[in-house]
């Protein structure tokens, strides 16, 4: 059964603003924007982090793509072909790594150090899969950002992960991944946030 039994165009056109709105490179922008902000000593540092991270991360894998899509070599920025994914995580890869590098070395707040950690763990896991299965990237960011944003702000974090069942059901709705491909993303995700920050000490050790 459709929501609340809307037309099939209409539910489609729906799912796709919800994947477009709730994409990487926003949902990596403002979670970046947010951890700098939270964690920053001033007003004034968390711009210079966010900009730097942003710059770091979403902004040249973002100019890639637009660019390759612009040229005929991607679908578009969503990337619905797997083949055509992997050399996007190679780039995204390579730029996680170099974020993790600089921000280390400029003596970054330790949890946007470990958020990158998470990203590049991440990306080559995902990279790895994509070899031979679709996983959803979309529901990884949506629930790895959900996860980190209940770390900082406990309880009220928790609102955030009404946004993960938002972008599954949009993914599932245009045909982009099977409920499998979204279910694993997002899991995956949040087990690595799990994992780093546990291993950063940003989570308790018994």
């Amino acid at each position: 059964m459709g929501v609340c039994n809307m037309p099939a165009e209409r539910e489609r056109q729906i799912a796709q603003v919800t994947s477009n709105l709730l994409n990487p490179f926003l949902v990596s922008f403002l979670v970046l924007a947010v951890i700098s902000f939270r964690t920053a000593s001033s007003v004034l540092a968390a711009i210079g982090w966010a900009l730097l991270a942003a710059s770091l991360s979403v902004l040249p894998v973002l100019i890639v793509v637009l660019y390759l899509v612009r040229r005929g070599k991607l679908e578009g920025i969503s990337i619905t072909a797997r083949r055509q994914r992997q050399g996007i995580y190679l780039v995204a890869t390579l730029c996680a790594v170099a974020g993790c590098l600089v921000l280390y070395h400029l003596g970054a707040p330790l949890l946007l150090v470990a958020s990158f950690v998470a990203g590049l763990a991440a990306m080559v896991i995902f990279m790895c899969i994509n070899l031979f299965w679709k996983i959803s990237i979309h529901s990884g960011f949506v629930a790895a950002s959900a996860a980190i944003l209940i770390y900082l702000y406990g309880v009220a974090g928790v609102v955030t992960t009404v946004a993960l069942p938002l972008i599954a059901w949009a993914r599932i709705k245009l045909r982009y991944h099977s409920p499998a491909q979204v279910a694993a993303g997002a899991a995956l995700s949040v087990a690595v946030v799990v994992v780093v920050f546990y291993l950063f000490g940003l989570l308790g050790r018994a």
